[in-house]
């Protein structure tokens, strides 16, 4: 895709560090640099204003990734695109049939109404929850962490969807200021939506997250 598009040797690709190694690398694999560029705190996506705030002359492409079933700002990134000469690439993902996005949909809202001490997504438009990711606050990684262990206890099937931020990973090491990218990796967590979960689950998950209220002490 990004050698179709023309990208080669001594140009620059601007790409998230919020996940999506296998994106930076194909950007390297086609010779070029990948460059990051912070997300939006909402949906995880490039921020349009952070992918023009990084644009050099060498820049030739930026690479939209869409999270958790949430689409990036697609039209302003486009627009940044254009007002610079860019080619700007999606990266889908995999879809979902109908009746499983409606599931997970009924699901999510179940949790947005009843659970407490998290911060639960913005649903937004098309939102089709491939994750239900919430943000745990408090002082950081720990309490995320500490929280996370916490339900696996209580059999909530729980993950980090990020561990670690792209530009912090030994093969794409950069020295660049990312502090939404560095907070979602810290704060967010993934509750299960599937659409094969019943009332029950959704009940226990609810009962186990909202007992924690996302007030852990920080695990040392």
């Amino acid at each position: 895709m990004l050698r179709a598009a023309g990208v080669g040797v001594g140009d620059e690709v601007i790409v998230p560090a919020f996940g999506n190694a296998e994106v930076a690398g194909a950007v390297a694999l086609a010779g070029a640099l990948p460059v990051f560029a912070d997300v939006d705190p909402v949906t995880y996506c490039l921020d349009p204003a952070a992918v023009e705030a990084v644009v050099t002359p060498r820049t030739a492409a930026v690479v939209v990734v869409h999270r958790f079933g949430r689409p990036a700002d697609v039209p302003r990134l486009h627009g940044v695109g254009q007002r610079h000469g860019l080619f700007v690439l999606e990266q889908a993902e995999s879809e979902a049939p109908y009746d499983e996005i409606a599931r997970r949909r009924e699901r999510a809202a179940f949790l947005d109404a009843r659970l407490r001490g998290v911060r639960t997504p913005d649903g937004g438009d098309g939102h089709s929850y491939q994750q239900y990711v919430v943000r745990v606050p408090g002082n950081g990684r720990p309490d995320r962490d500490a929280f996370a262990r916490a339900l696996r206890g209580k059999g909530v099937d729980c993950r980090v969807p990020v561990k670690t931020p792209l530009h912090r990973l030994p093969e794409f090491r950069r020295c660049v200021a990312l502090p939404e990218t560095e907070l979602a990796a810290d704060e967010t967590l993934a509750l299960p939506v599937d659409g094969s979960l019943t009332k029950r689950d959704m009940q226990r998950i609810v009962a186990a997250c909202n007992a924690l209220g996302g007030l852990l002490q920080p695990a040392f």
